[in-house]
Order: C-alpha cells, then structure tokens, then sequence
C-alpha cells in the first residue's frame, strides 16, 4: 500500500504569539518499498514532514494514508500503537533512546513491547546485534558503557529487531565517522531490497545519490520537488537557484574539459564508467 500525502498542513503553537507552519499544503505519494530522501535546507520542513509518517505530528489540515491507517487532524492517539508497529522513526541521535541495563534487552524492547514473546525477541535482538556490526560479548554490557557510534547502532538495532515495513531515518549519519557510516548507509539498503520502505532525511547528496530512487525537495514547508534523482541532480541551475549541493561525482564531472556523458554521473561508479568510455573513444 502506497503512502499519500494530501494537502497536508502542520502549524506549531496554533492560535499562540509564536504561530508557525512548520508544512504547507504537502501533496505526494510514495511507492512500496522505495528509497526516498528528504532533501532540504535547515528550517525547510525535513524533520517535521517525517514526523507526521508515524503521527508523532498530526496534521493540522489534510490528510495521510500510510500502512493502513489514515491519519487526520482528528486522529487520537488510542490507535496509533498498530500504525507504529508498521512504522518507525530513527532520529537523528538515536542514542539518547538508550534505557535497559544491557545491550541485548534494549534491543529486544521493541519486539517485546510489540508482542514477540521473550525468546523471540531475544533471537531477534542477537541477530540485530550481528546485523549492525556489533561484537556478540558486548550483549550482557551496559548500553552506557560503549562508544557514542556503538550506542547508536544499539539504538538502530533496536528498531530494525521488529522489522517495521516502513523505516523513517532523520539523518543517521551524523557523527559517524566515514566507514561506520557507509557501513550504516548498506544496511538500510539491504533492508530496503528485502522488501521494506526506506525514507530518509539527509544533507548528504553522495548519499541521495548512492541509494535514494526518489527525491522529495523541501523548502519553507512546501514540497517544490519531487522526482527521481538523475532528474533532480541534472537541472544544475534550478539546484543553484535554490542552493542546493549536488553529487561529488556530477560535480568533478562537470569539471573535466573534453569529456561528454549520456547522462550525468551521479555516484563514483558511474563517473568511473564515463571516464572510461571516453577514454575508449
């Protein structure tokens, strides 16, 4: 079932001196089991879009059908339990999630709390563990105990071990180093291509390069694009006029004098590819 957005408004502090709308008039649809990522400057409606996918934010007006549900300004929490078990949202510090005594039972809260039995949710947890790179003597130790980049692939584990349909990421990147983070950037994938929705928000490009097949451009709580990423990332000047980065690989292509490309590279593999073809000609 396809997610749709139907001219959905979000206002924060309505009716108060500090009104302000955080969304307006958001239309889209997203397919099952696509990448999608949340592009946009700060303060452009990122976080508060991927918020109303699992009614953290309800909608102030319009409204949303995700994973069965249909979410409207007057939706009330009663019902919301099922909707999550299909939908999750990672933020952007996961870590400060963290709660249970042990790795392995922080990991297994989510299943448990959404009807795994104990040993179930056990397996699920260890297997979550080895998932996310982690080393399987670290199960019985303190959350607390381990570094700032192990505690957050706990606390993404954590939600994986349920495995919702629909994965929400806000920026899961931040503040992990290079390796980790790529090796992060794979899993998500994997999930993806296992049958799962992935919906990410990042400032990263590489990264909307490398694995989105759809791109949602926001900017002022409005949706101003919405399409694939070559055709995002080709109009160079639309991305200029709304400041925008593009990919590390279109960018160094756009660079070389005397090379032509079909269409313009957007990871490291499809500039390696282009410069070998021109190199052949």
């Amino acid at each position: 079932m396809s997610i749709k957005f139907q001219k959905v408004s979000y206002v924060y502090s309505q009716g108060s001196p500090l009104e302000k709308k955080g969304l307006d008039n958001v239309s889209f649809e997203l397919k099952d089991n696509s990448f999608t990522a949340i592009i946009g400057h700060t303060g452009s409606g990122k976080s508060t879009l991927m918020q109303h996918f699992n009614a953290l934010l309800k909608p102030t007006s319009g409204q949303i059908e995700i994973a069965g549900s249909l979410i409207t300004p007057e939706t009330t929490d009663k019902h919301l339990k099922k909707l999550r078990r299909h939908v999750s949202l990672v933020f952007q510090f996961p870590e400060t999630q963290l709660f249970e005594n042990t790795v392995l039972d922080d990991i297994a809260f989510g299943p448990k709390n959404f009807g795994y039995d104990s040993e179930k949710a056990k397996a699920s947890a260890q297997m979550w563990l080895d998932r996310v790179g982690l080393p399987k003597d670290i199960a019985n130790r303190s959350p607390f105990e381990l570094s700032g980049g192990q505690m957050r692939r706990v606390a993404i584990a954590g939600v994986l071990a349920y495995e919702p349909e629909i994965l929400c990421l806000d920026e899961p990147g931040v503040g992990l180093d290079p390796r980790a983070r790529a090796k992060m950037m794979q899993l998500f994938f994997e999930y993806q291509k296992a049958g799962h929705t992935i919906i990410l928000v990042t400032h990263n490009m590489d990264d909307v390069a490398e694995y989105a097949d759809d791109v949602l451009v926001m900017e002022k709580g409005r949706l101003i694009k919405h399409d694939v990423p070559q055709k995002i990332f080709n109009d160079r000047s639309w991305l200029k006029e709304h400041y925008l980065d593009e990919p590390r690989a279109s960018l160094f292509a756009s660079q070389l004098t005397n090379y032509t490309f079909t269409d313009l590279p957007l990871t490291k593999k499809e500039l390696i590819a282009g410069i070998k073809y021109n190199l052949r000609k």
